[in-house]
């Protein structure tokens, strides 16, 4: 496990998501990048129960996702909190618990796609989806070698500039609160919860004008 970061990559003008993925493969391919299976990160919502919240105060939300890297384990999030990192089990807890968190079946959302290898970098390019339609592309960029976010930023960087061009993120937030600690799994999926709200948010802004 080294540091990793995850992004999203806007649909090239003209294309589609599908395309727009093959693009980015044919680059990672022209660098030498070798394909190294596939992978799946996937994402569900939970409510609070209504009868738990005090009047006034909104229910906060939860979410519960798993990552084909880590097969034997599950992911509880909550936005700005901490995360939880359990055995894949918790699946079964969460049904038991349904009257205290209840499950936004229409929001789950997942990403999955390729991963490929070079050098020292794993990369997976991933289509994002909710229910049956593509909404967005997603990239997961990891230095294998090294556990402190600081320390290999500016070399992440330049390694994705060299396939996404322009479209290099800028550094993730959970990379502040590291400091000088040793990068987490659990810290690749707060990047994925964060890029799965910001394309759930982009979904419900109307757009004007196209026909």
């Amino acid at each position: 496990m080294g540091v990793t970061c995850v992004s999203q990559v806007p649909v090239a003008e003209g294309k589609s998501v599908q395309q727009t993925v093959e693009l980015l493969a044919r680059r990672l391919e022209a660098l030498g990048a070798e394909k190294q299976g596939t992978f799946g990160v996937d994402c569900e919502t939970y409510h609070t129960a209504a009868a738990l919240g005090t009047q006034g105060q909104t229910g906060k939300l939860m979410y519960v996702m798993h990552n084909s890297e880590y097969p034997l384990s599950c992911f509880a999030l909550f936005e700005n909190g901490p995360c939880l990192v359990a055995d894949a089990n918790f699946d079964t807890l969460m049904v038991k618990l349904k009257g205290f968190f209840q499950n936004a079946k229409a929001n789950k959302i997942e990403s999955r796609g390729t991963r490929y290898q070079y050098c020292d970098f794993l990369v997976k390019l991933g289509t994002v989806t909710m229910g049956p339609s593509a909404r967005g592309i997603s990239v997961e960029v990891e230095y294998c070698p090294c556990v402190i976010a600081n320390d290999c930023w500016n070399l992440l960087m330049e390694f994705m500039q060299s396939f996404m061009g322009s479209h290099v993120p800028g550094m993730p937030s959970v990379f502040g609160s590291k400091h000088d600690s040793a990068y987490s799994p659990g810290d690749t999926m707060v990047q994925y919860m964060e890029l799965f709200n910001k394309i759930r948010k982009q979904q419900q802004v109307p757009v004007a004008g196209i026909r």
